[in-house]
């Protein structure tokens, strides 16, 4: 595949740097566990208030979720459930283009976070003027985004695409004929390419948890626990994918977990997923992928620095003061919803035929 634009070095550096810098939140007790859970319930009724999760938030807020009417999910159904809800405000437990993404969906609602600083690497990889300036440069080609981008860069999309559909409409535009830029994930990027043999060029965007596992490592994990499944999110680097028994989503290898015969796994993505993979295959035994290193040599070691940052503490701070809301100027969010609305709707229609033919 043709490489687009590599990021900086200095910019990468940054990147990990602020997210080895992120802080991490205080233990609480039970007794205060337990009172904050009081608390937000309340305050959730106060405020005709949902808890939208990802996978990879807390298990606390993760279970707050779920007993309070809210929804635990993929970024592409956090989206639909979201706009499908009758909440005046939705929280978004998980990380900033989640928050943007309800928004944008949403703009007569209040979208809450527990904290702004909860960003993505993939999002800080691709700022948004020099995304845009490269695709100036390509005129001739559809832009295909992640969802794991800023509302600007959405705004400058043709499409919007997560890791559950990216291969689909990807092979429905080649077949239209299309040329496509894609960003900004580079692993994500190549499989889909491997996948559909598109013509991308594609951004040089990472994620740092995903980028950090390791195939050689993994290869020696595997050696020592033969009966293991390895399930890979396509994130992951080529020589971890190609080691993958189940390469996929959050929600495809949560269900490979619940569906598969296998009693052992191997998890090659953040490891807060598996919250929801134990609820699905209690009895079941999960293994972290390695990663390039261990403490304290290991960046994230599996693990999302700025999903972290979500907590019940300050949960109930924003539920609180409804402050942390999310802003998007108007110009920006009308254009940003056009793709997302493309990638709906094409996943609507999929679904439809799918239970047309069985």
């Amino acid at each position: 595949m043709n490489k687009a634009f590599e990021v900086p070095g200095q910019l990468r550096g940054e990147i990990l740097n602020l997210a080895a810098s992120m802080p991490k939140p205080a233990a609480i007790s039970a007794a205060r566990r337990d009172q904050l859970l009081v608390r937000i319930r309340t305050l959730l009724k106060r405020e005709n208030a949902v808890i939208i999760a990802h996978y990879y938030a807390d298990e606390d807020l993760q279970v707050l979720a779920d007993e309070t009417g809210g929804f635990v999910a993929d970024s592409l159904s956090m989206a639909g459930f979201g706009h499908r809800h009758s909440a005046s405000t939705l929280v978004i437990a998980g990380v900033r283009f989640m928050g943007e993404t309800a928004k944008i969906l949403n703009p007569e609602k209040r979208v809450l976070m527990p904290d702004l600083n909860a960003n993505c690497s993939l999002d800080l990889a691709c700022p948004a003027q020099a995304f845009s300036d490269f695709c100036d440069e390509h005129p001739d080609r559809k832009v295909v985004v992640y969802a794991n981008t800023s509302a600007e860069v959405k705004a400058r999309a043709d499409w919007v695409v997560t890791s559950s559909n990216a291969v689909d409409i990807v092979l429905y535009l080649k077949g239209q004929g299309d040329k496509l830029i894609w960003a900004p994930d580079k692993h994500l990027g190549h499989y889909v390419q491997q996948k559909t043999g598109a013509d991308m060029l594609s951004w040089q965007g990472f994620c740092v948890v995903h980028d950090e596992f390791r195939a050689q490592e993994l290869q020696e994990l595997k050696e020592k626990n033969p009966d293991a499944m390895v399930l890979v999110h396509p994130e992951s680097p080529e020589d971890v994918i190609k080691l993958a028994d189940v390469v996929g989503s959050t929600s495809i290898l949560i269900n490979a977990v619940s569906e598969s015969t296998s009693r052992k796994f191997i998890v090659a993505t953040d490891y807060g997923i598996f919250h929801k993979m134990k609820l699905a295959a209690p009895e079941k035994e999960l293994l972290v992928a390695p990663t390039g290193g261990t403490s304290p040599t290991c960046s994230m070691c599996g693990h999302c620095p700025w999903m972290a940052v979500n907590s019940l503490e300050n949960l109930t701070q924003v539920l609180d003061a409804g402050t942390n809301e999310i802003v998007i100027e108007e110009k920006i969010r009308q254009k940003a919803i056009l793709p997302i609305q493309r990638m709906l709707g094409f996943s609507r229609r999929a679904c439809s035929v799918a239970l047309a033919t069985t």
